[in-house]
């Protein structure tokens, strides 16, 4: 039920804001946990700084464990504040709920807790059901939200997914329970809200088993995600670059019937980075693939915060912040660089970091990196690709070697004025060590956080 924890016992987490419904979980939990020797209950809050009254439901947070704690019941509170960096366009809704499961998986593992528990009701879930087919959802949102999934080696789990709102609200009436009211709640900002304040009510009083009809339809949904996973998984591999599990072949794709070159093009995006890929990007995707496949073009789309690529009939996919360096760019300044050791070389003005591991042959001798030199790709530059082959032009190599265009962004790494290393290649071949020479090769790791 819980993982063992700093205090010698097991423990379990809960998500805690304070509310109604986690106040109820959070006391059911610790109550029963004294049948439990040895188990320990850990309250999870996080303080998202967006409302005035967050500071005070941290203080009432923090006083509601002190009490059950002297009470004798097993629980303990860790919290963490939240900074959500907001840029025009984003949803705040979105931000705060990344930011919270984020801060939520970071202090469960703190406490070593490998389940958390989040309090999640039968009505919660018939509001996710109507808002994701408000928004156009497939059967993945159409699902609402899972009684169970691991994620980041935590089990999130929903106890009380199937008990109907009015269960929690008498459970908290009959225990005396103190809990805070989010006046965020009455925003009519959030969709939630809105469905919750304005549509909710009109459909409970036309359809009586309005929230049972919709959870029934959400558990439908979920059973028919579970067949189609299964598919997609199965039916995705043959597509795939070997070798490659972010690759995707376009041509492969395009054999398959339409509606399921969408499915699988959703399913793959999904895999490769852990986001729903928008309807606008799939309707563009197989509108665009068939003509430039035939015609060999290579073209990038952007999908939200990634860019989904086609290079020789390859698609790919890539955090679209990666795009932003081009031959001939003056964003990222020449950097000089002293590579004294094997290791990690960070390169914030690159985004990215230069890995630097030991070989025993094909390397560059370290005492040659002493000193270089991290500039951008200018046009003219020549690369040998191995020893007695003739040296080329940078373009025309990473063209001859099939390198795409997104994997030839990045620094070139130049010693004395010859060039050293350029990512997709390797390291010249005028570069190469000595036979038996201490040498090490470099890696190019762009920074794929979004």
């Amino acid at each position: 039920m819980g993982a063992v924890d700093e205090h010698g016992g097991q423990a379990i987490a809960v998500a805690y804001s304070g509310g109604r419904d986690s106040t109820a979980l959070l006391h059911a939990t610790a109550v029963a946990a004294l049948e439990q020797p040895g188990l320990r209950v850990v309250a999870l809050h996080v303080h998202h700084g967006l409302s005035a009254h967050a500071d005070q439901w941290l203080a009432h947070a923090q006083a509601q464990c002190e009490a059950w704690a002297a009470q004798g019941l097993p629980v303990s509170l860790v919290w963490r504040r939240l900074k959500l960096n907001q840029n025009p366009g984003d949803s705040v809704e979105a931000l705060a709920r990344e930011g919270r499961y984020r801060a939520l998986t970071e202090m469960a593992q703190e406490v070593g807790a490998d389940t958390v528990l989040l309090a999640h009701h039968r009505r919660d879930q018939a509001e996710t059901f109507l808002l994701q087919a408000l928004r156009g959802s497939g059967i993945a949102g159409l699902s609402a939200m899972p009684s169970t999934v691991d994620r980041h080696g935590i089990c999130w789990a929903r106890p009380w997914l199937a008990h109907p709102r009015r269960a929690i609200e008498a459970y908290v009436a009959q225990h005396g329970l103190s809990h805070v009211e989010d006046d965020s709640n009455a925003d009519p900002r959030f969709a939630r809200n809105r469905v919750r304040l304005t549509v909710w009510p009109a459909l409970a009083s036309a359809f009586e088993q309005a929230e049972v009809s919709l959870a029934q339809s959400a558990a439908r949904a979920a059973d028919a995600r579970a067949c189609l996973d299964d598919w997609l998984a199965q039916s995705l591999a043959p597509l795939l670059v070997p070798g490659r599990a972010d690759a995707l072949s376009a041509p492969a794709l395009l054999a398959l019937p339409l509606p399921h070159q969408r499915e699988l093009l959703r399913h793959w995006f999904t895999t490769c980075t852990d986001r729903h890929l928008p309807a606008s990007s799939v309707a563009r995707l197989t509108q665009e693939l068939p003509a430039l496949v035939d015609t060999g073009r290579s073209i990038q789309w952007r999908a939200g915060a990634f860019d989904v690529c086609l290079y020789r009939g390859v698609l790919i996919c890539r955090p679209a912040a990666l795009a932003r360096q081009s031959p001939g760019d003056d964003v990222c300044p020449t950097v000089l660089l002293n590579i004294d050791r094997p290791g990690r070389y960070a390169l914030p003005q690159w985004g990215g970091e230069l890995v630097v591991s030991v070989v025993d042959q094909g390397g560059v001798a370290l005492s040659r990196l002493a000193h270089v030199e991290i500039r951008a790709r200018q046009g003219g530059e020549d690369f040998q690709l191995g020893p007695g082959r003739p040296s080329r032009a940078l373009r025309k190599q990473f063209q001859s070697q099939a390198v795409p265009e997104w994997e030839r962004a990045g620094p070139l790494v130049f010693a004395r004025d010859q060039l050293v290393f350029a990512r997709g290649l390797g390291v010249d071949a005028r570069a190469l060590a000595a036979p038996g020479e201490p040498q090490v090769t470099l890696i190019w790791v762009p920074n794929l956080t979004i």
